[in-house]
């Protein structure tokens, strides 16, 4: 997301200033490599790319030139190459995959998360979808992609122990999704919109012991877990805006520099027990939450 323009004119650097930064020399003895900052060569550039993908002139899951071609193609330093393409990442449009190169994000704009009615059970199950992430994506008309799915016993965070009041070295079953989005039709556009890590009671693991494989059906895990006895009525939700660690920049396609939104989902069954906690990580960029409920009952006349 873009800062507000006053912002971008308070940072704006004076003529002596900008001439100071424009030559930052590495290495010692004088020599190495000359590294210089453009920052009006970014936002020429980046108007120009963003102008293209707001025209779907480069279409939703396209691959953008490298750095070294981009510098190449306008002739500019390659930290610039960089800041042009950091830019478009901070703001949602383009989105990196490791060793793969840069590309346009598959939604333009932001995805709208609808958190009070998600998790219904007649629409995580729509369609056969196996949970609320794969009904939610096939309703914005995306393509939910194989997850890599990592399954198995580990301590999980502080935070989860406590609520679970499980001792800090005990492990417990976790199931970390790496969630991937694609667009119907092409089977090369690919963009991981959110990171999930699910965590559950050792003796609701014991009695459900399908947490524990890769695919749980469909419904997903909440399905599964009322057929076992632990149906969850409630749900409360706790949002933190935070930066991200390494492996989830990585994961996402994100920049180091964006914000996170962390998600601690805890499911509650009728007695008030908290049978399953999620900590969704979605890229601030790429998602907007929504939420309603009822205060107060219409008069009846």
């Amino acid at each position: 997301m873009s800062r507000p323009a006053f912002e971008k004119q308070l940072d704006m650097p004076c003529c002596a200033d900008r001439q100071r930064e424009t030559l930052a020399v590495l290495g010692s003895k004088g020599q190495g490599m000359v590294t210089k900052r453009e920052p009006g060569k970014v936002e020429r550039i980046a108007a120009d790319i963003r102008d293209k993908i707001e025209r779907r002139v480069l279409a939703p899951g396209s691959r953008l030139p490298g750095v070294p071609q981009l510098q190449k193609q306008h002739d500019i330093a390659y930290q610039t190459a960089r800041e042009v393409y950091g830019l478009l990442e901070d703001e949602g449009l383009v989105f990196s995959r490791r060793g793969k190169g840069t590309f346009v994000s598959l939604v333009i704009g932001k995805m709208m998360s609808d958190r009070t009615r998600r998790y219904l059970p007649a629409l995580r199950e729509a369609g056969g979808a196996v949970g609320a992430f794969e009904a939610e994506m096939r309703a914005m008309g995306l393509e939910p992609k194989d997850a890599i799915v990592t399954i198995g016993r580990d301590v999980p965070p502080k935070k989860v122990a406590d609520i679970f009041e499980m001792h800090h070295r005990a492990k417990t079953l976790k199931r970390e999704r790496i969630m991937p989005v694609g667009i119907p039709g092409d089977a090369e556009a690919l963009e991981v919109v959110q990171v999930a890590t699910s965590w559950f009671p050792p003796d609701v693991v014991d009695a459900c012991p399908v947490l524990a494989e890769y695919e749980t059906g469909t419904g997903g895990s909440k399905s599964r877990m009322a057929e076992a006895g632990f149906r969850q009525v409630r749900l409360r939700e706790e949002i933190e805006v935070r930066s991200p660690s390494k492996e989830e920049t990585e994961a996402l396609g994100i920049p180091a520099e964006q914000a996170v939104l962390e998600i601690t989902h805890k499911g509650l069954t009728a007695e008030g027990r908290i049978v399953e906690i999620c900590l969704h990580v979605l890229p601030r960029s790429k998602w907007k939450l929504a939420y309603e409920w009822v205060i107060d009952s219409p008069e009846t006349g």
